[in-house]
């Protein structure tokens, strides 16, 4: 029976909490993260020996939100640098000379059965099944789910033992024949017997505990000993026990974090992608993950899933303070002089630093852009002058960074952030073209949805003029899709309305696209259109439909859509204009402007969280007395 050493247990159970602290102390928005791994490391960590097969534990997540760097740092706490890898499977650009798991594993020395935490890092570059669900050719590292099984990686070969015991027979005989001739017997001062390479090769062979500089000391007999005692036990033929190793696995799923794709926008709400990202599920990511490998292989995954949430507005704000105190402490260090920033500065990091779906990376990078070069100009003249104390701030009016050193002498630098300055190149014009473009979107998702949109901007930080507006997340269904339509042809309608037909830019190319693809899969894959009850979205060739029998149709849909999105705006013309004119003037609009510019043309919506669901109250309507509601 297996005894535990319950003041051990102890230790590493308050070791844990040490952990959990430290790293809740060193991290930023994923505490909850947090808190799941340390709850899922528990027993590999507290009683490793009662484990039948390894831990596996995914990390998913968008870019820079911190995956690798929190094992890392766990590894750290747990004092486990020494029994750590991080490993990449990659199908493409393959560099290592290793071409299996067991080979990377076995150079690292972790072939021993002792618990050690391997990381397997950006696992979706090693996806099995291409784009069109076909599977991929590959050689290397396929031994890396025989491993994820059941934690036991078959021996490819045997070890050559038997030619250490052949060498020292050969040696025996000879030895033998010396001393029936007379011969006197060859003298070796030196007591050891094997080679550094010898000894390396059957310290791994026999998963022997000695350091390879003692086996350098031990004689032959020793040798043979324990050659013979490992065939004996037969243990050597064994699978090589993993079962007591943390399996790390972390990637980045696109098809999952469908805002992914938003990696340059600088101006949507951080909360928004939260909130999104937060509603991401379990199923999300195993429906991600059977587009990149196969059933069997999702499989083998397991059921631990950890998904990152996108840090909010709140987290951004909270890594900038960190920063910036780091700043102060470093110069203060180094040269003695105390820095004091306004708060004028972290705004002027916030705007031009984050980009919500891209994470920490740009921000730590913008904190050097912004704060320590320009700091760099001043510290030589404080020092010059004797000058103990910097004060920073940052004037918007006058596009400058205003220094006072000490208490009499102030410089301004002329200074505009990167992002800020594409921001301000946008023609007023052009913002005027895209407030009534995003206005009309606005209009419409507020008349048919009841909701204030989550943010509405004309003015963002892009190469070419452009704006968004953001809605929440919409339940499908005949009449939402009918609706979603309707907001994305709002855009273009609106500047028709307001501007004249020939006047009406190119800005509605993308949301004719979109609006394009909701009234294909309204007749195509959901079977909403009564003429059209097949599914026409099947891709194997057999079972393949002929999609241009439904072309006429969708046609049809997005005509009979644009004359009505056309009339819905005609009746609310009015506020359309008024809200349109108050976007142009500023550029962004937060939604309580919103609303109160609605509820002046007798347009009802709702302010509504990030996270709001609409649906319609189904559970409510279970509860109603039956009414046969027929076909429609």
């Amino acid at each position: 029976m297996l005894q535990l050493d319950k003041a051990l247990i102890h230790a590493r159970k308050a070791e844990l909490e040490s952990t959990k602290h430290a790293l809740k102390r060193h991290f930023v928005g994923i505490d909850k993260i947090i808190d799941e791994l340390m709850d899922c490391i528990q027993v590999w960590y507290l009683m490793p020996e009662l484990l039948k097969r390894p831990v596996i534990v995914n990390l998913w997540g968008m870019t820079g939100v911190g995956k690798t760097d929190l094992v890392r740092q766990l590894v750290k706490h747990l004092h486990f640098q020494d029994r750590f890898a991080e490993v990449e499977l990659s199908n493409i650009g393959q560099t290592s000379w290793s071409s299996s798991v067991s080979s990377v594993l076995d150079d690292y020395g972790f072939h021993n059965g002792k618990p050690c935490i391997v990381l397997f890092d950006e696992i979706q570059r090693f996806n099995t099944i291409d784009s069109k669900g076909e599977q991929l050719p590959q050689t290397k590292f396929m031994d890396f789910w025989e491993l994820l099984s059941d934690g036991h990686l078959s021996k490819k070969q045997k070890d050559d033992l038997d030619s250490f015991l052949n060498e020292y027979y050969q040696r025996e005989r000879n030895a033998q024949r010396r001393r029936s001739k007379g011969e006197k017997e060859e003298d070796d001062d030196s007591p050891g017997y094997l080679s550094t390479w010898d000894a390396v090769n059957l310290k791994k062979a026999l998963n022997l505990d000695m350091e390879v500089v003692d086996m350098l000391d031990i004689t032959e007999e020793e040798m043979v000993s324990m050659i013979l005692t490992a065939k004996r036990k037969k243990v050597i033929y064994e699978p090589i026990n993993h079962t007591q190793t943390l399996i790390l696995i972390s990637g980045n799923l696109d098809d999952a974090f469908q805002m992914s794709h938003q990696a340059a926008e600088a101006d949507v709400d951080a909360d928004i992608f939260h909130a999104f990202t937060t509603k991401v599920t379990l199923m999300n990511i195993k429906d991600a993950l059977l587009r990149k490998f196969r059933p069997e292989q999702v499989a083998r995954f397991g059921n631990i899933h950890l998904v990152y949430p996108s840090l909010r507005k709140q987290d951004f704000h909270t890594l900038i303070a960190r920063e910036i105190q780091r700043v102060q402490t470093d110069t203060f260090e180094r040269t003695g002089i105390r820095l004091v920033t306004d708060v004028s500065m972290n705004q002027l990091i916030y705007r031009n630093g984050v980009f919500p779906v891209q994470g920490v990376r740009p921000l730590f990078s913008s904190v050097t852009d912004i704060l320590e070069v320009n700091l760099s100009r001043l510290l030589l003249q404080a020092l010059s002058d004797g000058i103990d104390t910097i004060h920073l701030s940052y004037s918007e009016e006058r596009q400058a960074i205003v220094a006072r050193l000490g208490e009499i002498t102030t410089v301004e630098h002329p200074y505009v952030g990167r992002i800020d300055k594409i921001r301000q190149d946008n023609t007023q014009a052009s913002v005027a073209n895209i407030s009534v473009h995003e206005s009309g979107h606005a209009v419409a998702y507020m008349v048919l949805f009841g909701l204030v949109p989550l943010q509405l901007q004309s003015k963002v930080a892009s190469s070419y003029a452009s704006g968004f507006t953001f809605p929440h997340q919409l339940h499908r269904t005949r009449r939402t899709l009918l609706d979603m339509i309707k907001v994305y042809l709002a855009g273009g309608i609106a500047e028709e309305l307001l501007f004249g037909h020939l006047e009406a830019s190119t800005g509605r190319e993308n949301d004719r696209e979109r609006a394009t693809e909701l009234a294909m899969d309204y007749v195509r894959r959901y079977g909403f259109d009564d003429e059209f009850q097949a599914t026409y979205t099947i891709e194997d060739y057999p079972h393949r439909m002929n999609t241009v029998v439904t072309d006429m149709d969708v046609e049809k849909m997005m005509m009979r859509l644009v004359s009505e999105t056309k009339e819905l705006l005609g009746q609310y013309v009015h506020c359309l204009h008024a809200l349109s004119k108050a976007l142009t003037e500023a550029g962004k609009l937060e939604t309580d402007q919103v609303a109160a510019i609605a509820q002046q043309y007798d347009v009802t919506a709702e302010i509504k969280p990030e996270g709001h669901l609409h649906i319609a109250d189904y559970a409510a309507r279970l509860r109603e007395p039956l009414v046969w509601r027929g076909r429609h």
